[in-house]
């Protein structure tokens, strides 16, 4: 009994629920051939791609390495911190938010330490999850909400980046005002930042195909290449040269994302609740979208509000914005948690305080910011 409910306790809390919103609406719409329409394929294939050949890379110590050299450059502690929040904010436009956090939040925990920076960390990693959401929102692969929407709503590429720029500028300027008041930023640091991460890079020819994989990528969520011809290609290479990877993509992201879209397009099917969450979105899309991103967090938000609407920019801008706040907003803000927690439990209360007072400041400006340059 117990191993059952151990089990039960591992299973991801967003998935269960798409799941169990997916089976309800079943009931109300009995499943048919119209159900494989609810299924956005392209983004699904793009985003498996996507983990794999990230994993792929990160597996290889590319970001490891790229970490040490520009860490070995600083000299005082606000340049440390700096550069451990830039490398969230600017790698998450590429590898995404959550790779972003799983890569250089364990970095700012080793290397804070091994600096006697310790009063620094709490700041530093709340930043950095700041920033690693708010970097993500200016690319269609930097967040799974973002490949998605891009998806869906034939925005182009220089379209997509102009919407989100303003936003992303906006941010980073906070993000600089706030190192700069980070406790004890302007003292030189104790010992060399990069000695415990000069790890030797994994093999040369896995890194040059999984860069030619991820150039192969980005043709294809600029539709330039066929999606199932990507994860054809993909499915292949990596299967021959590494198979233990193809087994390291988020699966659990992956089905949410199909509990989701059945639980959407059923809605979709039944006129008085169809028409009743247009009636409340259409309009309204930033503010609703903030909102539901609170209890949610962004990516379901996204799905379930993206059948009701087509003011897709909105939607985009209100998803992203609405990932800062709560500790949920944004899925990936549990992956900071989780690491500082695993080793700080005793000040978790304390962290929590921080993240969401420094969460609902970016929140308000964003939001001011929204309204500014609508």
């Amino acid at each position: 009994m117990k191993k059952i409910i151990n089990k039960i306790q591992k299973v991801d809390a967003v998935l269960c629920i798409a799941w169990i919103l997916a089976v309800v609406s079943a009931f109300f719409v009995h499943p048919d051939k119209d159900y494989l329409g609810y299924i956005d394929f392209r983004s699904l294939g793009i985003l498996w791609g996507l983990m794999v050949i990230i994993q792929g890379i990160k597996e290889n110590s590319v970001f490891d390495r790229i970490a040490g050299f520009l860490l070995s450059k600083v000299k005082k502690s606000w340049q440390l911190a700096a550069m451990l929040i830039f490398m969230c904010f600017f790698g998450s436009m590429l590898i995404t938010n959550d790779v972003a956090l799983i890569t250089f939040v364990p970095f700012a925990l080793m290397i804070l330490r091994e600096c006697d920076r310790e009063d620094m960390i709490i700041p530093t990693v709340v930043l950095q999850t700041i920033a690693a959401n708010l970097g993500s929102m200016l690319t269609p692969i930097g967040n799974p909400q973002n490949l998605y929407l891009y998806g869906i709503s034939n925005i182009s590429l220089g379209g997509f980046v102009l919407t989100m720029l303003p936003f992303c500028l906006v941010s980073a300027v906070v993000l600089l005002l706030l190192i700069l008041i980070i406790p004890g930023q302007k003292k030189s640091l104790q010992k060399s930042s990069s000695s415990s991460i000069t790890g030797r890079l994994g093999s040369k020819h896995q890194i040059i195909i999984y860069t030619v994989l991820f150039a192969i990528a980005l043709s294809t969520v600029l539709r330039i290449l066929p999606w199932y011809v990507f994860a054809i290609i993909v499915l292949f290479t990596v299967g021959i040269m590494d198979h233990k990877i193809l087994f390291r993509a988020d699966y659990t992201l992956l089905l949410t994302f199909v509990g989701f879209f059945i639980f959407v397009g059923n809605m979709g099917r039944i006129e008085v609740i169809s028409s009743f969450l247009e009636k409340v979105l259409v309009g309204h899309e930033f503010p609703v979208s903030v909102a539901l991103s609170q209890v949610t967090s962004n990516v379901p938000a996204t799905l379930m509000l993206s059948g009701f609407t087509t003011d897709y920019r909105s939607l985009l801008i209100g998803v992203n914005v609405g990932g800062l706040g709560t500790l949920i907003a944004s899925m990936a803000s549990l992956i900071s948690y989780k690491a500082y927690t695993g080793e700080y439990k005793e000040k978790s209360g304390k962290y929590l305080l921080v993240f969401t007072g420094v969460n609902v400041l970016f929140l308000v400006v964003l939001v001011a910011a929204y309204v500014l340059f609508r």
